[in-house]
């Protein structure tokens, strides 16, 4: 299939069915999801018909109030549940600050491959002047169109995702609670055990001494137990 119009639709299709999916799985309402995207309950649910689709920010967003991983918005779904905070304020601010970064990222990533709007509107199947306003942070970039263009510039979506605010801190923390679930039982239990506090420290402090520091400090125990 060649047609960039059919590949966005058949992506806004998929995402809908993501997003039905996401919200009966945390049994939020249409109501409430509206409220967390400053959209109508209508604007809402034409997101899940199809008919519109969530920008990556909205998606973001979406992601941090019912607690799913991001990617499974384009990679595996995971139904794992987590205990993760999902807050954010100034939900309008956010929004707009990564519309104008993906823009920022977009028009980068044209230039660098030496296309002007005109040649890469051709390619993609969207017009030059909302891309243009793409590219401003003017307008959201519906997440399919995010896709297509994400592939025909030859950026991850996960470039494109939030690493420094809500969404970064929540990557790094599912990330570090797996790394912790993924240790063996023993050391999980050891690791929790308050009484055991005042090792983990000292190894803290270890791990941060140069190579020579550690050597002397081995050595000095050495002649203390021999």
């Amino acid at each position: 299939m060649n047609n960039p119009r059919q590949i966005i639709e058949i992506r806004r299709r998929k995402l809908a069915a993501l997003l039905i999916d996401s919200r009966l799985s945390t049994r939020r309402t249409v109501e409430e999801c509206a409220a967390v995207l400053n959209l109508s309950p209508e604007a809402y649910q034409a997101l899940e018909s199809g008919s519109e689709s969530p920008s990556l920010p909205q998606l973001e967003l979406l992601s941090l109030f019912w607690d799913v991983p991001i990617h499974q918005f384009w990679g595996k779904p995971s139904r794992q549940p987590s205990s993760l905070p999902s807050q954010i304020s100034d939900y309008d601010r956010a929004l707009a600050l990564r519309n104008r970064l993906i823009g920022a990222t977009l028009r980068l990533a044209r230039t660098s491959a030496g296309l002007n709007l005109a040649q890469l509107a051709e390619r993609v199947g969207i017009d030059e002047e909302t891309l243009n306003l793409y590219e401003l942070g003017q307008k959201p970039v519906p997440f399919p169109e995010l896709e297509t263009l994400a592939d025909e510039l030859g950026l991850s979506i996960n470039e494109l995702v939030d690493r420094k605010g809500p969404i970064g801190e929540q990557i790094r923390t599912r990330a570090a609670m797996q790394q912790f679930l993924d240790l063996p039982a023993e050391l999980r239990a050891f690791i929790t055990n308050p009484v055991n506090r005042p090792y983990l420290e000292l190894a803290m402090r270890l791990s941060t001494m140069d190579t020579q520091k550690l050597r002397s400090i081995a050595e000095g125990i050495l002649e203390i137990t021999f």
